[in-house]
């Protein structure tokens, strides 16, 4: 049987942490606005007017203090409190009411959006975790070679390089360069192949080429014979790549007729 560790190698690694759920990002100016929104609700045209002028005035306040420059929330109030005033202007004898306000309608929108698409990261962030637990446990079983690769699992080989410390882990890149020549696991889809190509490296990429070459070749080699694949594409990924292509010049594949 292949094995794609170092004889003696220990593969134990600890299992990653918990994927913490993403959190909204603090916008003061938001706050602000919302803040407003809330007092407004329900005001006429002269309540909203005489807030506006009270924004105004802290407004003027804090432009004295040089600690206030960078502020975010207050600009963004009065600022809110004058595209309300504006609106009540265009819509005389109407209160304020942000549930029928297209501005802030359109920001909620975006808001479940953006929420939506954290917790769709979240879940994959979990998914790719998971995997990532799995495959480590494989590994130490010795099992890693007899599993298919999956959809995805170009990310958890980054999650498993990560959790080794930035580690390139060769018995890993090995398994997946394995199975992209082979057409195993989701890889027997030809779009699967050609997006693997924008998401593995090119030592990956460059030894799944020449196995696939030597494997058409020599159909009876066994793993430990084309072990000096990945040594020549972890050093070398550009001239693995050019002996692949050169080996299809030279024994180019015969055509596909209708019989076959």
């Amino acid at each position: 049987m292949t094995r794609f560790w170092p004889p003696g190698e220990s593969t134990r690694r600890p299992l990653a942490p918990r994927v913490a759920a993403p959190r909204e990002p603090v916008d003061p100016a938001r706050i602000g606005r919302r803040v407003v929104r809330r007092r407004a609700k329900g005001m006429d045209a002269g309540a909203i007017a005489a807030a506006l002028e009270e924004a105004r005035f802290d407004a003027r306040q804090a432009s004295r203090h040089e600690d206030l420059a960078d502020d975010v929330r207050g600009p963004a109030e009065l600022a809110e409190w004058e595209r309300i005033d504006q609106l009540l202007a265009a819509a005389p004898g109407t209160v304020y009411d942000p549930d029928t306000d297209d501005v802030v309608q359109t920001e909620l929108a975006a808001d479940a959006a953006a929420a939506a698409a954290r917790e769709a990261d979240l879940r994959e962030a979990q998914r790719i975790a998971a995997r990532a637990d799995e495959l480590q446990a494989l590994r130490e079983l010795h099992a890693l070679e007899q599993t298919e690769p999956r959809t995805g699992d170009e990310a958890v080989r980054e999650e498993l390089t990560r959790r080794a410390g930035g580690y390139v882990q060769a018995d890993v890149d090995a398994w997946l360069a394995h199975a992209l020549a082979a057409h195993r696991g989701h890889y027997r889809d030809p779009a699967a192949r050609e997006k693997a190509t924008g998401l593995l490296t090119p030592p990956v990429l460059a030894h799944a080429a020449l196995l696939a070459e030597l494997a058409r070749l020599v159909p009876d080699a066994d793993g430990d014979q084309l072990a000096f694949a990945a040594r020549l594409a972890t050093s070398k990924p550009e001239a693995t790549g050019a002996l692949a292509v050169f080996l299809t010049r030279a024994h180019p594949h015969p055509p596909i007729t209708d019989g076959d």
